[in-house]
């Protein structure tokens, strides 16, 4: 992994954490860009890159306040799943982050070529989001 890519990963993460791109700008830039997804763990308040070659960046991310729940609430995860997608009036990712975790995610990986996020619950329950047909 070079420089650049570090860079824009770490770019990629703030414009998450400040609202200043969407998650299809966010992916479409870290596709451009070489990587094949990335983690985000809300107990650690780490992001994980990832290269095809196995070469990642661990990133420090903004912690979230909400302790996360014992179980996964599948329907309360989708909800906050769909306001994000959505873009509903007020939505940040820091809100959903906090949603996420109130529902019980631990953290969640993204595969750009799998077209879909995991869900992880702290006793590894899941729960699988498909990407939106483009």
């Amino acid at each position: 992994m070079n420089d650049r890519q570090i860079a824009i990963a770490r770019s990629c993460l703030e414009a998450a954490e400040t609202n200043a791109k969407s998650f299809p700008e966010i992916v479409g830039s870290l596709m451009d860009a070489g990587f094949e997804g990335y983690a985000v763990d809300f107990r650690r308040a780490t992001a994980t890159y990832y290269l095809p070659d196995g070469a990642s960046a661990e990133l420090a991310a903004q912690a979230v306040a909400t302790p996360v729940a014992p179980s996964l609430d599948g329907a309360r995860l989708q909800a906050a799943i769909r306001e994000a997608q959505q873009l509903v009036p007020g939505y940040t990712y820091r809100g959903f982050c906090e949603k996420a975790a109130a529902a019980g995610c631990a953290g969640y990986v993204v595969s750009f070529s799998g077209r879909r996020a995991l869900y992880i619950g702290r006793t590894a329950e899941t729960h699988v989001e498909l990407f939106p047909p483009s």
